[in-house]
């Protein structure tokens, strides 16, 4: 039975166990009494972290995440943190934030300019598929031109070929009529040329 009563007289001071702050701008004393009737044995900043024990009328047990324990004023304790530490923490955030962001910019720099190079192939690369569709393009007309010709002198001789097959068949028809002459009138003569 006394086991169980001093369970439940130790429980409110467990249930009080919270986490106060120093209020803003104040050096706050932690003493070894209660009372704080010695000198303090180590100063607080404003913001400094630390577990109410026993919360009393004007001072408060409190225990530092050192391990120190010791005797606060209560009144100079509050349950929100101090706008000092949330800056500080903001300032923080926003420095890691920053940090990031130009870890991200230099990460992001080697693809942005592996973009820019692709960019500028692609560019070039389309000025020269251009370049080669429009000679295609030329090429294309120049042997439709050719073959319409083609098909226009199908049957036809080059002029000098048909030229050159006339004298030659000129200088042979005259040959051969001489000699045809100079033949048939030998054989008449009795191979007595008589001119």
């Amino acid at each position: 039975m006394r086991l169980i009563i001093g369970i439940l007289l130790l429980l409110p001071i467990v249930a009080v166990a919270d986490t106060a702050y120093v209020t803003d701008n104040l050096k706050l004393g932690l003493y070894e009494a209660e009372d704080t009737s010695g000198r303090a044995f180590r100063t607080l900043d404003s913001g400094q972290a630390m577990e109410v024990l026993i919360r009393g009328g004007s001072y408060a047990n409190v225990r530092l995440p050192d391990g120190t324990e010791g005797w606060v004023k209560s009144a100079y304790l509050v349950d929100d943190k101090p706008a000092k530490l949330i800056v500080a923490e903001t300032q923080a955030e926003r420095d890691a934030l920053a940090a990031e962001l130009e870890a991200t910019k230099k990460a992001l720099a080697e693809p942005a300019a592996t973009i820019d190079a692709l960019r500028n192939q692609t560019s070039s690369l389309t000025a020269q598929l251009e370049s080669a569709q429009d000679q295609v393009t030329a090429l294309q007309e120049e042997v439709a031109s050719i073959q319409g010709m083609k098909e226009r002198y199908k049957g036809s001789m080059p002029l000098r070929w048909v030229g050159g097959a006339i004298l030659v068949c000129l200088v042979a028809g005259l040959l051969g009529g001489l000699w045809w002459s100079d033949y048939r009138s030998r054989k008449r003569h009795g191979g007595i040329r008589i001119y």
